[in-house]
């Protein structure tokens, strides 16, 4: 029998921060899980990334609840991930919104990134009997939009392809603040098995030149200052070039997806092993950068099945 993914075994609560990373601004982090964002208005609030269920999304209504009694009108999703976007239908918010692309990835492929993160990461899906079914947006849009709740601007850009194609990040000008979902991470591998190594690090350098004085980023703690931000841009970064080109080289010479593994976990291990995720990501992420070195620009579908059958081949 083929040895489990990481994740599988992963069943550790982990401890829940609420920090405030602006005025009225805060980011719901739990030791590398799914984090989410609240950015609270005149009259309503906004959530960004709704978590894998109704019941974890109740985690974070109970935190909202702990500093504003305002109404939930907003959710923004920053891709179409089944862990990000599950929960949606906790808040009873009129308006949910993701890009163009985001969308369009739910349609092709939503149910089955579904019931492939399902059977990865069970702790995640905690109450998955009260999903209602797949999240589709009230709203998308394709280059950017803006939300005003009340006085307070909201900015919505894709500004490239990285984690996933149709990535979002929000900003809060006001206080200069953004939420990357998981184009950014801290201390927390970065889920590559969607993603697009060549434009990963160009939408980095477009996050870096907004100069943002904190970011809640997708996984990982709440950066708070400009070191902290520029560390956290640079060790994703690395993270991501690291595990492309150990993989690149594999597949230059026709090497094969084992060979790449082998190649990679040289690279990366001594620099991330302790990484949130880390064995969990690692390999999706390297059959991912092996696809795309050789010429498979649009990610494959991730089903139950190809994860166990990728699964195998890795172990030999």
């Amino acid at each position: 029998m083929a040895k489990a993914f990481a994740s599988q075994g992963d069943m550790t609560e982990k401890k829940i921060t609420f920090d405030e990373i602006g005025r009225d601004l805060w980011a719901f982090t739990a030791e590398g899980d799914p984090n989410s964002g609240v950015i609270i208005g005149d009259d309503s609030v906004m959530i960004v990334e709704a978590q894998a269920t109704p019941r974890l999304a109740g985690k974070v209504i109970e935190k909202v609840r702990e500093v504003t009694d305002k109404p939930i009108s907003h959710v923004v999703l920053t891709h179409y991930h089944a862990v990000r976007v599950l929960g949606a239908s906790a808040y009873g918010a009129d308006q949910i919104i993701m890009s163009d692309a985001a969308r369009g990835m739910v349609v092709e492929r939503g149910q089955e990134d579904w019931d492939s993160e399902f059977q990865r990461f069970p702790r995640l899906f905690e109450g998955h009997e009260s999903i209602p079914g797949l999240t589709y947006p009230t709203t998308t849009f394709s280059d950017s939009m803006t939300v005003y709740l009340g006085n307070r601007r909201v900015d919505l850009m894709h500004l490239g392809r990285a984690h996933t194609a149709g990535d979002i990040v929000v900003q809060v000008q006001d206080e200069n603040v953004m939420f990357t979902g998981d184009i950014v991470e801290d201390h927390s591998a970065c889920y590559c098995g969607d993603g697009h190594f060549h434009e990963w690090g160009h939408t980095l350098d477009n996050i870096a030149s907004f100069d943002v004085d904190a970011i809640a980023p997708g996984r990982g703690g709440a950066l708070i200052g400009k070191d902290a931000v520029e560390r956290a841009i640079e060790s994703t970064r690395d993270f991501v070039d690291s595990t492309y080109a150990p993989a690149a080289r594999v597949a230059a010479r026709g090497g094969s997806l084992k060979e790449a593994w082998d190649a990679v976990r040289a690279a990366c291990d001594p620099k991330f092993a302790d990484y949130a995720i880390y064995e969990h990501c690692l390999p999706f992420n390297v059959a991912r950068a092996y696809d795309e070195a050789r010429g498979i620009e649009t990610p494959r579908i991730w089903t139950a099945q190809r994860d166990l059958e990728m699964w195998e081949a890795l172990q030999g």
